[in-house]
């Protein structure tokens, strides 16, 4: 969209039948699921591709934000409503687990400070070129790093700041956002609550789905020619000058070649002769997902668009993702659209996209791991609801690491790439372009910054400007 709106003539080419690559749709029955990312925050980086297009936003794709942002339920029959206003949210926590409010408050402050402080940084620049550095604003920004918690790890930035070892384990999950391990990766992770708590969470529209519609659309609008079923099989070069793409339909050529290709598949099956980054081909990969969709009889009042049932041994969660296995008492995310897109299940249903994370393939024995995690998952859904929750179950379908890596080529089915573990992590991401190779350029969530929607947009805006220079 960026490029065409500057003039480009661009072609996408696309393996699969449909724009959207991970974020995509899919229907069992009478019941519509949005297929992979569920969580919409930052809507602004959206709204700019139809700025950058010369449309007004809200005449072709719209949103509303949500008043409650999560709901979370453990085994013990404690439950927090996580309200969008961070007051309410604050008094819910004060009501509901006898902790101050200003903890909360607190914890939010903390956050915005150090997304104001490093996130433009990180986030919207290239950490691979010298030029960011040399800004007087990075600079100042560089002197803060002792208060950023960059050489803690998210557990301990929470156990200090909200004690409370209910509300700990609710903020360590953020780490889960991009696959990582609460008690490994850096305190300075500690920002992404402010993305859900003071910019919001939101819902398109539609559903997920509409986000990738919406930009496709706009992007025809602005002549870019789209290719589907037709997977890319090498990238072209002359000398070290990327100079197009070979595909079924023959050699094409063209001046720039941006893939948004898993960086590892983009290196082992399109640049298969050139010299590989090992070093960040290597990295621990993130986690992946098993994911359960689920057409249910019943409606469920107490639950919301977006549910956590939580694990009584978080650490111990970890632990056996760390080691490749799952554990026997998982945390459980359910998202159900039709809370808001009534469509998406018949009337008096819903349609429950169950989430689990599990590690990425390593050759566990996933026919049997996925028996043994819907029995779990199903156990603890019912125990919490009260309800039979397999009983209820009249249509399924369901994703896991294999399946993953196949529909979409993310190396292992990791869903994120590489992990944040370590505290270096973010500079060990493969940079936007080719240091080797002219005129070829990357994106997409295994590259910088990092994976999940607004990251995606954010590396190609980054890519934009690279080109744009």
């Amino acid at each position: 969209m960026r490029l065409a709106s500057r003039g480009h003539e661009v072609d996408v080419f696309e393996a699969n039948d449909h724009p959207g690559g991970k974020l995509s749709e899919i229907r069992i029955g009478d019941y519509r699921f949005d297929a992979g990312p569920s969580l919409f925050t930052m809507p602004h980086y959206v709204d700019e591709l139809f700025e950058v297009a010369g449309v007004t936003p809200g005449d072709q794709f719209s949103y509303q934000r949500l008043p409650v942002v999560c709901k979370y339920f453990w085994e013990d029959g404690t439950h927090l409503s996580a309200h969008a206003d961070a007051r309410a949210f604050a008094k819910e926590v004060e009501e509901q687990l006898s902790t101050p409010a200003h903890r909360i408050e607190s914890l939010l402050r903390d956050s915005e400070r150090k997304y104001r402080t490093t996130g433009w940084i990180f986030l919207e620049k290239s950490l691979h070129r010298w030029q960011t550095w040399l800004n007087l604003d990075v600079l100042k920004a560089m002197l803060k790093i002792p208060t950023l918690d960059l050489f803690s790890n998210m557990n301990r930035v929470h156990e200090r700041m909200v004690k409370h070892p209910k509300l700990v384990q609710l903020f360590n999950r953020f780490a889960t956002y991009n696959g990582s391990n609460p008690y490994k990766a850096p305190g300075l992770l500690s920002i992404i609550p402010y993305f859900e708590h003071k910019i919001g969470a939101f819902y398109p529209e539609g559903g997920m789905y509409a986000i990738p519609e919406a930009i496709y659309k706009l992007a025809l609008t602005k002549g870019v020619r789209f290719h589907f079923n037709t997977p890319v099989e090498r990238i072209l070069l002359e000398g070290n000058t990327a100079t197009g793409l070979q595909t079924a339909e023959g050699d094409r050529h063209f001046d720039r070649v941006v893939s948004n290709m898993d960086i590892f598949f983009t290196y082992k099956k399109l640049l298969p002769e050139q010299r590989h980054p090992h070093r960040v081909l290597r990295q621990e990969k993130s986690t992946s997902a098993l994911i359960f969709y689920w057409g249910i009889r019943k409606t469920f009042p107490e639950l919301n668009l977006h549910n956590i049932f939580f694990s009584d041994n978080y650490r111990a969660e970890f632990d056996h993702l760390a080691g490749g296995k799952v554990y026997e008492d998982p945390t459980v995310y359910v998202n159900i659209s039709s809370k808001y897109t009534a469509a998406d299940a018949p009337a008096g249903s819903e349609n429950w996209f169950t989430m689990i994370n599990v590690p990425f393939n390593s050759g566990q024995n996933w026919d049997a791991l996925i028996d043994e995690v819907r029995r779990n998952t199903q156990a603890k859904l019912s125990r919490i609801l009260k309800c039979d929750i397999g009983a209820l179950i009249e249509e399924e379908s369901l994703l896991d690491p294999r399946s993953i890596e196949s529909k979409t080529a993310s190396h292992l089915g990791a869903l994120y790439g590489t992990s944040s573990n370590d505290r270096m992590a973010a500079f060990m991401r493969h940079a936007n372009f080719s240091s080797r190779i002219k005129n070829l350029f990357f994106c997409g969530g295994s590259v910088h910054p990092g994976g999940g929607i607004p990251l995606c947009l954010l590396s190609a805006k980054i890519v934009d400007s690279l080109i744009k220079e």
